[in-house]
């Protein structure tokens, strides 16, 4: 009878927080709304569903918010999903970055032939496997996350059906994306076959005990962080980002510049800070190759550009180099906890820059119908206000005070400090080279709207912003100025004890 009753105990239903998974419930919810309204209202009523989308963001930051107040952590699934400080942090800049792209792409499905319930759909699909991945601690909870937000990302890229250089974006997007997902994949059978765990923190202590085959140990760890090396678009994996941002629609590129890229970032955290921290040995070195190389070859091709979203591509293959940084540094001296501190603070800030450049992009694009840097030119004598936006967004991402990007940059080089080690200073130093290579592709672009007299016969009238992207690069200058100019009010948000 005892082992009856211990039994059917064993097979009670798992425990569910129904507060902490409401953010999720209510996107899921959001995103069966977008499906049956654009299923059953008038073609002509377009912009609906965008908006539908668009509350259904802000009502799942609700829940956010009180779980924040309440202060304490949760979990559920036996430690597999947690609510943390960190994990809801992740969730409010997700949420809020697609409500942002929902914003900065509501004019362009009015005026397109575009499928506007798809859009929304999938867009609140990834995020959904967005706001799960940064509570997920658990290996085939993260794969199941990654691949909720990669899928979507994929038919995104490829949202322009009859453009070829859309269907090319995705095709490549899709084929390198599956290659990873299964490189990943194939790492994460190995740990599991090696420790029979997927929980992480139980996958720690068991690689912690002697007797693991160490070579397999370091071929699975080598395979997880080359399948999210990817998702991140660091260097050598980086081939897929150029062409997919340049020929994905301008909504879908700053998705994936910043949510997408973040979602792999949050995975990385996760694994490497709880499940494989005790092997430095292991992912160190592979985290200072790929972070030294991103920075290098993310700036140093973006010096050749000549079109300004294959810029912000490269910018952004270059900004996850700096992001890699503290990764490499992590487990030096008392560097665990300012190296999670400089990712969370980085992502953070990097998120509300770069989609402010891509809305004001996507403003200038529209009266001139090309992303060339060379369009930008004398884009200050007819619109004054894009171009001290772009020109603060730009200064940012370079790291010039007293926009938020220094105060980023700044928490880097506090970690490489922290650490304290030949190998930290040489990337330090690594990071500064390269801040001065990216001003320099930074300020052409500035140097094209302040200086330079705009082509004779060009349209000189002043350029309407349409209100949602006129919300939209609100939004974010504000964000990025403000952690700037005061950083004390931000800082907290990123200041998490080390797992």
């Amino acid at each position: 009878m005892t082992a009856l009753l211990a039994a059917v105990q064993a097979m009670r239903a798992p425990y569910f927080d129904y507060h902490a998974l409401a953010p999720e419930m209510i996107l899921t919810a959001v995103i069966v709304v977008a499906i049956m309204v654009d299923s059953f209202v008038d073609e002509t009523r377009k912009g609906l569903v965008t908006q539908l989308c668009g509350v259904g963001c802000i009502v799942a930051l609700v829940p956010v918010v009180t779980l924040a107040i309440s202060g304490s952590d949760r979990q559920m699934f036996d430690g597999a999903y947690v609510v943390d400080n960190m994990a809801l942090a992740f969730k409010v800049l997700f949420i809020v970055a697609a409500y942002v792209v929902l914003l900065m792409s509501s004019r362009e499905i009015a005026e397109g032939d575009y499928d506007e319930g798809e859009f929304g759909a999938l867009l609140v699909s990834a995020v959904l496997g967005m706001t799960v991945m940064a509570s997920a601690r658990d290996l085939l909870s993260i794969f199941v996350a990654l691949e909720l937000l990669s899928l979507p990302g994929y038919m995104l890229a490829g949202w322009r059906k009859r453009d070829l250089r859309s269907n090319e974006a995705a095709l490549k997007y899709y084929l390198l994306g599956v290659l990873s997902s299964g490189v990943m994949l194939y790492g994460m059978s190995l740990i599991f076959g090696i420790t029979g765990q997927t929980n992480l923190y139980r996958i720690s202590d068991a690689l912690a005990q002697p007797g693991n085959d160490h070579a397999l140990v370091a071929i699975g760890i080598f395979f997880i962080v080359v399948g999210f090396a990817f998702k991140v678009s660091a260097v050598p994996f980086h081939f897929w980002a150029p062409d997919t941002y340049e020929g994905a629609p301008l909504p879908v590129t700053a998705f994936l510049s910043v949510a997408s890229k973040a979602a792999g970032f949050v995975a990385l955290i996760q694994l490497i800070f709880i499940g494989f921290f005790g092997q430095r040995e292991i992912w160190e070195p592979l985290f200072f190759g790929l972070a030294a190389a991103t920075m290098i070859v993310g700036n140093v091709i973006a010096i050749r550009q000549t079109n300004a979203v294959r810029m912000l591509a490269y910018s952004s293959i270059a900004q996850a180099g700096y992001i890699l940084v503290p990764f490499a540094i992590a487990a030096e001296g008392k560097a665990a906890s300012s190296s999670l501190s400089a990712i969370v603070a980085y992502l953070l800030i990097y998120t509300a820059m770069n989609l402010g450049a891509f809305a004001t992009v996507m403003a200038v694009a529209r009266r001139t119908n090309s992303a060339e840097i060379s369009s930008f030119a004398g884009l200050f004598s007819y619109a004054p206000g894009l171009t001290v936006l772009m020109t603060v967004f730009l200064f940012s991402l370079a790291g010039i005070p007293p926009f938020g990007g220094w105060f980023a940059k700044f928490y880097i080089f506090r970690a490489v400090i922290d650490a304290h080690t030949p190998a930290a200073i040489v990337l330090g130093v690594i990071v500064a080279v390269n801040s001065v290579i990216a001003l320099y592709y930074y300020s052409g672009i500035a140097r094209q709207m302040w200086m330079t007299q705009a082509t004779e016969g060009a349209d000189r009238s002043p350029i309407a912003i349409p209100a949602p992207l006129s919300v939209a690069l609100g939004l974010t200058v504000v964000i990025t100025v403000a952690t700037g100019i005061y950083p004390q009010v931000f800082a907290h948000l990123s200041d998490f004890p080390s797992f």
